[in-house]
């Protein structure tokens, strides 16, 4: 059985609790595929809330590109995945423009972030395809019809 430890970190004020990160994460642990890449047994990772300067610092050092970012991953070693930064800015904005609520974008972006740390990426067509899919299935349980087109749908 795997086991999925969520340490979170709110360097900045946000509006999302602890344990609705652990709540979302734990959710995708449970997604067929993507518990077929944890770890047997009990396994961490670590999400910390921040702000833009921090993302664009974090980027610029690890990335080269001297610009904020929504999530970044960082792959971790042993039981530890890895650490996921989040921008609560651009969740702010990004939930604005996809015409949802802050709650559901920063859950995709933290399930994106374990993606990534749990091996996949989008750097094709059909890999962002499957990002996507793998980010709405644990989703689907909160709630219902989230598609990155339209958001959340109340």
């Amino acid at each position: 059985m795997n086991v999925l430890d969520v340490e979170v970190v709110k360097a900045v004020r946000a509006g999302v609790t602890p344990e609705l990160v652990r709540r979302v994460l734990n959710r995708a642990a449970k997604v067929p595929e993507i518990a077929a890449r944890l770890p047997e047994g009990r396994s961490t990772v670590a999400v910390r809330i921040t702000d833009n300067e921090e993302l664009a610092r974090l980027n610029r050092t690890f990335a080269g590109e001297d610009r904020p970012t929504d999530v970044l991953s960082f792959e971790g070693e042993g039981e530890h995945l890895g650490d996921i930064a989040i921008s609560w800015p651009a969740v702010v904005e990004q939930a604005e423009r996809w015409g949802h609520d802050e709650i559901s974008e920063l859950a995709v972006l933290a399930v994106h972030g374990l993606l990534h740390l749990l091996g996949w990426d989008h750097r094709t067509p059909a890999e962002t395809e499957e990002m996507w899919r793998l980010t709405n299935e644990p989703l689907k349980a909160l709630w219902s019809g989230y598609t990155r087109e339209r958001g959340r749908r109340h």
